[in-house]
């Protein structure tokens, strides 16, 4: 089984990830930010940067899906292809950050893959407001987030709801951020785990 945790920079996404891992002894999948060598130049000129980054990220994005499909086990993983083509790539374009021949080479790469792929058995979405991303962006600290400008992260989150609620044809699970401290709060937690069972199992029923 694959689930998928979505959201913006900041939703918290690595740390649910974590959690649900842990939690039912699933294999978590990590999105290898640190190791993408076209970060922080990215951060300091998105024009010239945001091709080279995306192909990159859909490359390794690819990996990984090919080694869940071949897994015989659950893996949960932090961010998906989907989100990478639909939001960040489909903002980079709208924001003249992308060629329209990029933007055309990098959807072609995309869609052979498709060809042999398939949906997430369920994708959460971590929806949050912008001040709340922030607040979790400044939070941890990464020299080169602290960069990225509000008008960005509003971009992004336009994007991630056009691409939950009106393109992206999977099962999905919309959790509201906001209003829940599940790093901290073990009810809030719970919350979401009776509606993950719910959801995968038919354990509970949701209110």
């Amino acid at each position: 089984m694959h689930i998928a945790i979505a959201g913006n920079i900041g939703s918290g996404k690595t740390t649910l990830t974590g959690m649900l891992a842990k939690h039912y002894h699933w294999e978590a999948r990590y999105e290898s930010v640190s190791n993408n060598p076209y970060l922080e130049d990215y951060y300091r000129d998105i024009h010239r940067w945001s091709f080279n980054l995306e192909v990159h990220f859909l490359k390794e994005r690819f990996r990984d899906l090919l080694d869940i499909a071949h897994a015989k086990h659950t893996i949960i993983q932090d961010r998906t292809i989907f989100e990478g083509v639909y939001v960040f790539v489909a903002n980079n374009k709208a924001m003249g950050h992308m060629s329209d021949r990029d933007f055309e080479t990098y959807m072609e790469l995309f869609e052979q893959m498709m060809a042999i792929v398939k949906y997430p058995d369920l994708m959460i979405y971590l929806r949050a407001s912008v001040p709340h991303l922030v607040a979790n962006i400044q939070k941890r600290g990464r020299d080169y987030e602290q960069m990225i400008q509000l008008e960005y992260l509003e971009n992004l989150n336009k994007r991630y709801d056009e691409f939950i609620f009106e393109k992206y044809k999977g099962p999905v699970m919309v959790i509201e951020k906001d209003l829940l401290d599940f790093e901290h709060q073990p009810r809030d937690f719970a919350q979401i785990i009776d509606r993950i069972d719910n959801t995968l199992y038919g354990l509970f029923p949701e209110e």
